[in-house]
């Protein structure tokens, strides 16, 4: 796949998350198809267990926010934000490509958290989570 064919199937697989469409969400999955998520050391084998396991999800999101969208070749990264009823999500997707499928997927969750004050001097604040330079 060219960066342009790849760069439209990851906007409509995140247009698809955002609308909770479950069935477009997960056309981009190979049938056997891996997704880590490292911080909790899960991983999740197949495409219908990936499905499953985001359809029974307690806290539906109420909001969700690309960021950006970075990659080449077969290895696609996408940073974005989860809005859930009472928090807000960061995330970042690696995405590896084999046949215009997505064979492995790696998700790291982050809460937002306040910065300490010791660095305040060296840093600005960013109110807006979707805010680039």
């Amino acid at each position: 796949m060219n960066e342009a064919a790849v760069r439209e199937v990851l906007n409509a697989h995140w247009r698809a998350s955002a609308a909770g469409d479950l069935e477009a969400e997960h056309d981009i999955y190979d049938d056997d198809a891996i997704c880590d998520y490292p911080q909790s050391r899960e991983r999740i084998l197949g495409r219908r267990n990936l499905q499953a396991l985001r359809s029974h999800h307690p806290d539906k999101p109420s909001g969700f926010d690309v960021r950006r969208i970075q990659g080449e070749g077969n290895l696609w990264v996408t940073e974005y934000t989860i809005a859930y009823k009472t928090q807000l999500t960061c995330v970042v997707s690696i995405m590896e490509f084999r046949d215009g499928k997505v064979v492995h997927e790696t998700q790291y969750f982050s809460d937002p958290f306040d910065a300490p004050a010791w660095r305040s001097q060296w840093v600005q604040q960013i109110n807006d989570p979707q805010a680039r330079p």
